[in-house]
C-alpha cells in the first residue's frame, strides 16, 4: 500500500482494501490466538516470550529499550525481567557504555526454550495446513509471499 494511504481516513479508501483488510486483520487475530496456545507448553507467559522474543531476535536491550519495543511502561517491563531472571532466561550485565545502565541479554537457556515454542507453534500450524488440498495450500504460500513483500515495505 503506497505511503500516502496511511493517513487516509477509512472512507478515502478503496471499499474492496477496506474489506480485504478487515479480513485480513481478523484472520491473523484468530491465527495468532490459536499458535499462542501452544506456548503454554514452555510454563512462561506471553508477557515474557515476547519480551525473550524481542532479545532473541533483536540481541542485546536496556531495559527502556525492551520497554519501548515491548510498548510498556519500564517498571512492568522490570518486573518482566526480573521473573525471566529468576528463571535463567535472560541475563543483566552492566552496560559497557555506562555503567549505570544494565544490558539485558537472552542467554542460551532462553534461546533454546523460545526456538522450542517457535517450533511448537509451527508444527501445530503445520498439522493445520494438513488439512488443506495442493491447491489451496500454494494458493496460501503465495498469499504469504505477497504479504512479505507488504511487510519489508511497510512505512
Amino acid at each position: 500500500m503506497p505511503r500516502s494511504t496511511i493517513n487516509k481516513q477509512p472512507s478515502a479508501i478503496n471499499n474492496s482494501v477496506l474489506t480485504v483488510a478487515d479480513r485480513l486483520h481478523s484472520a491473523a487475530i484468530h491465527l495468532l490466538r490459536r499458535v499462542r496456545k501452544q506456548d503454554m507448553a514452555t510454563g512462561e507467559g506471553p508477557a515474557r516470550l515476547s519480551a525473550l522474543s524481542v532479545l532473541v531476535f533483536g540481541g542485546p536491550k536496556t531495559l527502556k529499550e525492551l520497554a519501548a519495543a515491548e510498548q510498556v511502561q519500564p517498571p512492568t517491563m522490570s518486573r518482566i525481567v526480573a521473573g525471566l531472571e529468576r528463571s535463567r532466561l535472560v541475563a543483566i550485565t552492566k552496560d559497557p557504555d555506562d555503567a549505570r545502565r544494565m544490558r539485558i541479554a537472552a542467554t542460551p537457556k532462553g534461546t533454546r526454550l523460545l526456538q522450542k515454542g517457535r517450533e511448537m507453534r509451527i508444527a501445530y500450524l503445520a498439522g493445520q495446513l494438513e488439512r488443506l488440498t495442493p491447491d489451496e495450500l500454494s494458493q496460501l504460500g503465495e498469499a504469504v509471499e505477497i504479504l512479505g513483500r507488504l511487510l519489508q515495505n511497510w512505512g
